[in-house]
């Protein structure tokens, strides 16, 4: 599925809302946490570390945005209390949560699954699907105060169809992409909460450099080219569409 090709963001097209970003230090999730701050929402800045998310904050506060937030957290070590404080500590402060973004990600090794290390597998794993997994489920009762609240999984083309070379990556995707599925299914009817997924495409981040050493990053969009669409899924203007895996068209 596509967003629509003339959707333009609009500059409270997310007034009010508390939005959590994941990743929110750098790429794409330090440009959406910074857009959705514009847009007039509360951002939770999330991430493991400190430095990035103060200086992504202090950005945020700088263009006279919203005030952010900041909630350190390391996905790949964070068990189920974690994120049972994390609601607590939300709950608290604001009382609901509007947004989630899933965003941070580990790459793993692009390696065959022959050679593959057991534990970059389970860490890749861990930050990929069980941190979405343990964080959504954490947060439901907070998503479930919104009005219309917006679950966004990043995907990606590795989700879809397997490729060589990128083992728990390309599964880790995979399973997100399920998860979403299921949660939309569990979900619709039984609250206002919808779940999606985008395929953000190939984009100029540290973790594309890292997969495509070669690649003159000039040649691929910059996280600011998929601001209309995160707006978009995240905004009341999505509202009613559920359960879908948007592919974001350049």
């Amino acid at each position: 599925m596509n967003i629509p090709s003339d959707y333009v963001i609009k500059a409270d097209a997310l007034k009010g809302k508390i939005i959590i970003v994941t990743g929110a230090g750098a790429g794409i999730g330090r440009c959406a946490a910074k857009t959705f701050a514009a847009c007039g929402a509360t951002v939770v800045l999330c991430g493991r570390t400190m430095s990035k998310l103060e200086a992504v904050y202090d950005e945020i506060e700088a263009a006279g945005h919203p005030q952010p937030a900041i909630y350190p957290i390391n996905f790949e070590s964070a068990v189920e209390k974690d994120y049972d404080d994390m609601c607590n500590a939300l709950e608290d402060t604001f009382g609901r949560v509007d947004g989630l973004l899933h965003n941070a990600a580990d790459l793993g090794e692009r390696t065959p699954i022959s050679n593959y290390s057991i534990s970059a597998w389970q860490r890749c794993m861990q930050v990929n699907a069980n941190a979405p997994f343990m964080m959504t489920q954490a947060l439901l009762p907070l998503l479930e105060r919104a009005e219309h609240a917006s679950v966004l999984f990043t995907s990606s083309s590795v989700a879809f169809k397997g490729r060589a070379f990128w083992g728990a990556y390309a599964a880790s995707k995979a399973a997100a992409e399920n998860l979403m599925q299921t949660l939309h299914d569990e979900l619709e009817g039984a609250t206002q909460i919808r779940v999606n997924s985008i395929n953000p495409g190939a984009t100029r981040t540290e973790m594309r450099a890292a997969a495509y050493p070669a690649e003159n990053p000039e040649s691929v969009k910059a996280p600011e080219a998929l601001m209309p669409a995160y707006v978009y899924l995240l905004s009341d203007d999505s509202v009613g569409i559920s359960g879908n895996s948007f592919q974001f068209q350049a």
